[in-house]
């Protein structure tokens, strides 16, 4: 039976961002050697070890995928010591596996929680994704708009040209009609070759990133992380699942979804409270990679509760033994 104790954030936060550094230093020597697979199973493997030292009764709802499919934190999974609150766990142990083995910049390890209940089950499918920061009214631009009707209302509403405004989106070849159509404002338009969470973020600290809005389609899962970010840090997001068979229609109605339409606001993909934590592998405009020197290394992380709106930058230098 689940432990109903009550989710305490505060308490749990701090051990959240110690999760998500182990499963950082841990694919730290597999950066740039070009394994995929092994890099991410040793973000995996120390993810899980950590999160079964918190005192809590957790169930992964965003994983690795399902359990025929993941060899640990698959979707369903119970971690933790099961003494504490119940909670959902979304998390990608490595966002970027692709950017670790290559060495390239914005790969992530990424963990969000929060009570039971408070986190869309995504099927693994598509979701098609609109996102910007804070500071603007409600639907300032919608999932009905098309990509040029979405950057000239959001430079009306930064009193900018579409010429001041940048677009990121994911570099796959489904974007092509997309990218050629927010050309024609003006805008610029910063590609990125993988890790679409991090994308969605950059429009939390546009000053900071210098990313005003995030469109495309990516993973359903990799969405749900993205709006407990935009939970913590302020700002819009919206998705719908995006389905290419009827197989992926399945997995939906297993997940408890009915309207294969809808669209999921931020607070339709994340109904309560989180804690998020996020520490950087590459360096990237979030968060810095892991740095080496000797006898050490050293990571940054971010750590966020949507309750205070809180945000917290931390340096962790790990001895090496």
């Amino acid at each position: 039976m689940a432990n109903q104790t009550e989710f305490h954030d505060r308490m749990l936060s701090l051990g959240l961002a110690r999760v998500s550094e182990a499963a950082a230093l841990a694919s730290a020597k597999l950066i740039g050697r070009g394994d995929e697979k092994k890099a991410d199973q040793a973000a995996v493997n120390a993810m899980r070890d950590q999160l079964n030292k918190l005192d809590i009764a957790g169930t992964v709802v965003i994983g690795e995928g399902e359990r025929d499919e993941a060899p640990m934190l698959y979707i369903g999974e119970e971690v933790g010591t099961g003494n504490g609150p119940a909670v959902d766990i979304a998390l990608d142990p490595l966002e970027g596996t692709t950017l670790t083995a290559k060495d390239m910049p914005n790969a992530l390890t990424v963990i969000a929680m929060g009570a039971r209940h408070s986190m869309l089950h995504a099927p693994d499918v598509y979701m098609d994704k609109l996102a910007i920061g804070p500071g603007f009214r409600t639907g300032v631009v919608t999932m009905d708009m098309s990509p040029a009707e979405r950057v000239s209302a959001l430079a009306s509403a930064k009193g900018c040209s579409t010429e001041d405004i940048t677009v990121c989106v994911l570099e796959r070849d489904r974007h092509a009609e997309m990218i050629a159509e927010i050309r024609t404002t003006g805008a610029a338009i910063r590609l990125i070759t993988d890790g679409d969470v991090a994308g969605i973020i950059h429009c939390a600290e546009a000053e900071r990133t210098g990313i005003d809005m995030y469109m495309g389609s990516g993973g359903a899962p990799e969405g749900v992380l993205a709006a407990a970010a935009l939970k913590c840090m302020g700002g819009q997001m919206f998705g719908k699942l995006l389905f290419r068979n009827d197989d992926e229609k399945g997995r939906a109605k297993k997940a408890g979804i009915t309207n294969f339409d809808r669209v999921y606001t931020r607070d339709d993909l994340v109904t309560g409270d989180v804690i998020f934590a996020a520490t950087g592998v590459t360096d990237g405009s979030v968060v810095a990679g892991i740095k080496r020197e000797p006898g050490f290394l050293t990571t940054e992380t971010i750590l966020m509760r949507s309750k205070t709106g809180s945000v917290r930058r931390m340096s962790y230098r790990n001895p090496v033994r």
